[in-house]
């Protein structure tokens, strides 16, 4: 089963790695699938069943490498010294600093805002914001684990439209937006400490607290299977 795996991921690396040639002009498209697949010399059959669904599974391969490299880049970076905001802010960062073609993102973009592409946009934005926190050493287990992703989730999203528009220097204007919107839930964060601290509202938060106390983040048997979950983190 691991020789097949790995010979399906080396299909699929070279597969994306001739579409991506032809993705900026056509899009995660079936001409950019067919390209690839002549361009890379693979059976057209083997590359239907590695991609059964064409240029989609390839634009999924290219938003899943990406956070792979991301983690990857996360893993060489010295965070001992830094705070856990900042630890986020900067992986955030490094996910779009790994992006070689931002004509490649902005056409994922396009095609995940497409209906019935709309799931596999959200999937893989929840597993990039799940690995972020995962990476990072988040252990919730509770209604947490759901807020801190949904949370980086809107941030991640709102950040990336800035980022695909910023001809900046080095994209000097998109990372102060990103503190921005880090700042932003920070301060959220503060706001509801406070009112669940506040003795005078503590009898009238006593049922929604309880019952978002029975929310509890998805079993260690679960979560493989759940879209978004980082891999080797159940």
């Amino acid at each position: 089963m691991a020789e097949k795996n790995k010979a399906k991921s080396e299909l699929l690396d070279r597969l994306l790695d001739a579409a991506l040639i032809h993705v900026p002009f056509d899009g995660w498209s079936d001409i950019s699938f067919n390209a690839a697949i002549s361009d890379s010399g693979i059976d057209p059959a083997l590359a239907q069943a590695v991609c059964p669904r064409g240029a989609v599974d390839l634009a999924v391969a290219y938003h899943q490498r990406g956070d792979d490299l991301m983690v990857a880049r996360l893993a060489e970076e010295d965070l001992s010294e830094m705070k856990f905001r900042d630890k986020i802010t900067r992986a955030v960062q490094l996910r779009l600093e790994v992006v070689e073609d931002k004509e490649a993102v902005r056409r994922g973009a396009t095609l995940f805002a497409l209906p019935q592409y709309a799931p596999d946009g959200a999937r893989a934005l929840w597993g990039t914001v799940d690995r972020i926190w995962s990476d990072l050493g988040d252990r919730s287990e509770d209604v947490n684990w759901y807020t801190k992703r949904a949370t980086l989730s809107g941030v991640y999203s709102a950040t990336v439209l800035y980022w695909l528009g910023d001809d900046s220097p080095d994209h000097q204007r998109t990372w102060r937006f990103l503190d921005r919107r880090i700042d932003d839930v920070m301060s959220f964060e503060t706001f509801k400490k406070k009112v669940n601290d506040n003795p005078f509202l503590k009898p009238f938060l006593a049922g929604p607290n309880w019952a978002m106390s029975r929310i509890k983040a998805p079993g260690a048997s679960a979560r493989g299977d759940l879209p978004g979950c980082a891999k080797g983190k159940a």
